[in-house]
């Protein structure tokens, strides 16, 4: 009996401890509850937590950042403080050329057209080499190359020829090879024309081959092809005839075309041959172009004309001489 009594005294003195410490327990949590809303609220309001001991590393990277970006301020600063250099404007075309040039220049008014027999005069005067200068005329056209139809391009034989000595060799059977020697041809070969090839022996201005031969030439096309010397119909170096051809280019006969942008360059003379026998080439060009127009185009043919010398100026033609 005595034991159950001190046990039902110990219970409730237990009773009352756990009492005792629920109660200081429940104060404890209210108060670790408050403190621990303030410390969130230190949270928000605190821009950054507070950071642990920096490593020397660290600091060094950081003080390495801000003395870079000193450096670039400081750098930016004194950009600004220098006056800016004034960038020198392009010298004009005349004056970046040689004294001769120049001199030249002087007499040919660039904003005025010449008639064609005032400008063959000036260009002759202006011709700044010593050597024999070959008179260019340059025919800009109002066409569009990539049209078929437009692709203007023609052969003429000027009248007082090109001034210029032409190598010609003929590719044909033996009696074409026997005409060809009669005519004047500087080479005339037969099979033995294609060993010359092999070698790359092109030694020669101008190539003529019958209709029956070109077959035979097929294989040299990219060797003959990219320096114009590849025989072609429409320039007369493909016929029959060798002798006539041969002829005419012995005369002086010469191929035109129309470049990517529509203009045309031919060589009509030496300064040598003097003003009449340059305009009778000119006016032959001229007709030829004339004669070339697209039945296609209805705007303005000819845009500019322009005839000049071997490094020398150029002289502005009147497009009425078309």
């Amino acid at each position: 009996m005595a034991d159950k009594k001190s046990k039902t005294d110990t219970d409730k003195v237990s009773d009352e401890v756990i009492e005792k410490v629920d109660a200081e327990s429940g104060t404890e949590a209210v108060a670790k509850t408050v403190i621990a809303d303030e410390e969130k609220t230190e949270e928000k309001t605190t821009p950054a937590a507070k950071a642990g001991k920096r490593s020397p590393k660290a600091i060094r990277e950081s003080e390495e950042v801000k003395a870079k970006e000193d450096r670039k301020k400081s750098k930016d600063s004194e950009e600004n403080a220098k006056p800016k250099q004034q960038q020198n404007s392009a010298r004009p075309k005349v004056e970046r050329r040689g004294k001769k040039y120049q001199e030249a220049a002087k007499s040919i008014d660039k904003t005025k057209t010449y008639p064609l027999a005032e400008a063959i005069d000036l260009a002759i005067k202006s011709a700044t080499t010593k050597f024999d200068s070959t008179i260019e005329a340059h025919v800009r056209l109002n066409v569009d190359p990539k049209q078929a139809d437009q692709n203007v391009r023609d052969t003429i034989v000027l009248p007082a020829g090109t001034g210029k000595k032409i190598s010609i060799a003929v590719f044909g059977s033996t009696e074409d090879v026997a005409t060809a020697k009669k005519a004047g041809a500087d080479i005339a070969m037969e099979e033995e024309f294609l060993q010359k090839l092999e070698k790359e022996e092109l030694d020669f201005d101008v190539l003529i081959a019958t209709p029956s031969m070109m077959p035979k030439l097929g294989k040299f096309a990219r060797t003959l092809g990219p320096r114009g010397l590849m025989p072609n119909p429409k320039s007369g170096t493909v016929t029959t005839d060798i002798k006539k051809a041969v002829d005419e280019a012995k005369a002086g006969k010469v191929e035109y075309r129309v470049d990517s942008t529509g203009i045309i360059h031919v060589a009509v003379g030496k300064v040598s041959f003097g003003k009449d026998k340059i305009a009778q080439n000119i006016n032959a060009l001229f007709s030829s172009i004339k004669t070339n127009k697209p039945a296609s185009l209805k705007t303005t043919y000819v845009k500019t004309i322009h005839l000049t010398t071997s490094m020398g100026p150029s002289v502005k033609v009147s497009n009425s001489e078309i």
